[in-house]
């Protein structure tokens, strides 16, 4: 009996002696827990899927704008690099009459701005469009009245316009502030641009005809706006992207991005814990070994790969230079970043000295700066 305690107490000491979490446990951890700084992070070699160093890889944290990485990469792996969305004007044309309203449905174009405006005014005028009897009406059917995100409250929501399926110019005014109101901007712009263009309104009352489509225009590639969402880090176009992907609903956009972790990736709903696309609801969660499940997924990902791997940004390269003194790093890391009151974090790829590529994700909480994430990186990458 006396030995058997003697050997189960030998076993303890043993185990607490080399427990990873005193003895290998890296000094930055140490140092950002001193501070009350939550981590998930992790590095893995790409090719292999390896673990090469981390720090709770799956706790899941307020990942701020790193979530476009799982919004972005389910939306274009679904509707590919080459999707077009679409805003429809409708009308009762008669030999170049419009007779009573002239009515665009919006489709949820995040960039129909002042030149694709003047884009579509001209393709009207091929098809013969001179007058319009009545006014310019707006169709915002295609989404449903939820304008702002679930959890924006107690975030820097105001810092994103309301989002609607026929929005003009982002939403926002001439001077860059968000406009109060997103259906009066539209009206205002497009019919001026439409007049400007030669086609006038009349005022009339509106016909009650059978209005039929006209012109059916196209948006940018999705490519071209999924770039937008990461390199720039756009929210609205993200936003407007999510609810377009849920019919118009942002909670059915949300499911259906689980649901596509689900089925390709094998994720749960609960390792994808959103209620947007684009970081802003600090109700969101993530772990850091679920984002780089989904950029290793990316980047092996034949068919939409190269779109969604250049749509991140890099470091030392467009569109805008992340402030990082290190000239070490320069276009060596392939990122997205992140960043809240209390919340930083980056994820992406790193091509590494030795030529060897890795995939990493990293996210703090608590009394944390853009700084400490960095450090993080430059250790990992040098």
């Amino acid at each position: 009996m006396k030995f058997n305690v003697f050997r189960n107490t030998i076993a303890i000491l043993l185990l607490l002696t080399t427990s990873p979490a005193i003895t290998d446990q890296p000094a930055w951890v140490t140092h950002l827990q001193a501070r009350g700084v939550q981590i998930s992070a992790g590095l893995w070699d790409l090719s292999t899927g390896k673990l090469i160093e981390s720090f709770q890889p799956e706790l899941a944290l307020i990942p701020a704008s790193t979530t476009k990485v799982v919004s972005s990469y389910a939306i274009l792996r679904t509707l590919k690099p080459d999707f077009r969305l679409e805003t429809i004007v409708l009308g009762n044309l008669e030999k170049g009459i419009v007779k009573g309203d002239l009515v665009i449905k919006g489709g949820g174009d995040p960039f129909f701005v002042n030149e694709h405006i003047w884009m579509l005014a001209q393709e009207l005028k091929t098809c013969g469009v001179s007058v319009v009897t009545g006014n310019l009406r707006l169709d915002q059917s295609a989404f449903d009245s939820q304008r702002y995100g679930t959890g924006w409250e107690n975030t820097s929501s105001n810092t994103t316009p309301p989002i609607l399926p026929l929005s003009v110019n982002f939403n926002r005014e001439s001077n860059g502030s968000i406009t109060k109101n997103p259906e009066k901007l539209a009206l205002n712009t497009i019919t001026r641009i439409f007049r400007e263009s030669g086609i006038s309104f009349e005022g009339q009352p509106d016909s009650n005809g059978e209005k039929i489509t006209i012109v059916s225009y196209k948006s940018r590639p999705l490519r071209d706006l999924v770039a937008s969402v990461n390199k720039l880090s756009n929210n609205f176009i993200t936003e407007a992207l999510v609810k377009y992907f849920g019919d118009g609903s942002w909670a059915k956009g949300v499911r259906r991005i689980q649901d596509f972790y689900k089925t390709h990736l094998g994720l749960d709903p609960s390792e994808i814990q959103i209620t947007d696309g684009s970081g802003l609801s600090k109700l969101n969660r993530l772990s850091a070994r679920t984002l780089s499940t989904i950029l290793r997924a990316g980047w092996h990902d034949f068919e939409i790969g190269p779109e969604f791997i250049s749509s991140l940004k890099y470091i030392g390269g467009e569109p805008y230079e992340i402030n990082i003194k290190d000239p070490n790093l320069t276009r060596r890391v392939r990122c997205k970043t992140g960043h809240l009151n209390d919340v930083d974090s980056m994820c992406g790829f790193i091509h590494m000295p030795d030529g060897k590529l890795r995939v990493f994700a990293i996210i703090l909480n608590g009394p944390c700066t853009r700084e400490d994430v960095e450090y993080v990186l430059k250790l990992w990458a040098n």
